[in-house]
Order: structure tokens, then C-alpha cells, then sequence
């Protein structure tokens, strides 16, 4: 059985619904998240280059391991359209053990035994 803490939260937004779902689907056939949930229509506001800037984005909830997560941010930074895109890796506190072997199934990081 894998460690149910083992399974992380990624937290993306990009541009246009377009981009998140190339993204997503991008991650999910190369196995670094098992998966991924688009959620279009938020704003975001936020500073840069000295402003205050409010855009649309859409959200990408991910879901992968930590052994899988070198690949997946690695991934997000060479496919994305932002030069410096939003990567938030959030550890879980606990994930239902059947869930948490799936993810670890879909991302190929199964434990044998």
C-alpha cells in the first residue's frame, strides 16, 4: 500500500481554457499526474512588473506523487505559455488509501510487494 501522504496537490493557471487543457492532457499521457481538473473562469489578481493586473485564467488542480513531481514541473515549465508560470506543489496531510493507490498506479509509482 502507498503512503497516503505521498500524493500532491499541483496548483497551475494558464491563460485560456485551450492551454490548460493541452497541458493537462500533455501530463496526464506522460503519466506525471494521474489527474488533472480544469477550472475555467477565475480571476486573478496580482502584481507585476509593477502593476496591478487583473486577468482571466482557468485553474488546473493536478494530481500526482512526489516521486513523479520533478517530471510534471519540469514538463509545466517547457510547455507552458507563461515565462513564469504559477507552480504550487501542496503535500497532503492524508488521501483516502484507495485513491492514493490509484494515483500512484496512474502515475506509475506503484507499490509492489
Amino acid at each position: 500500500m502507498p503512503d497516503t501522504t505521498d500524493v500532491w496537490v499541483v496548483l497551475v493557471t494558464t491563460d485560456t481554457f485551450e492551454s490548460a487543457r493541452e497541458l493537462a492532457r500533455l501530463v496526464v499521457q506522460a503519466r506525471h499526474a494521474a489527474c488533472v481538473n480544469i477550472v475555467p473562469g477565475i480571476t486573478s489578481v496580482y502584481q507585476w512588473e509593477g502593476l496591478l493586473r487583473e486577468d482571466a485564467e482557468c485553474l488546473l488542480i493536478l494530481k500526482t506523487t512526489a516521486a513523479r513531481y520533478a517530471a510534471l514541473e519540469a514538463a509545466i515549465r517547457a510547455h507552458h505559455p507563461y515565462t513564469t508560470p504559477e507552480i504550487l506543489a501542496l503535500g497532503s496531510r492524508e488521501v483516502s488509501p484507495a485513491y492514493a493507490a490509484w494515483v500512484h498506479q496512474a502515475c506509475g509509482t506503484e507499490v509492489t510487494t
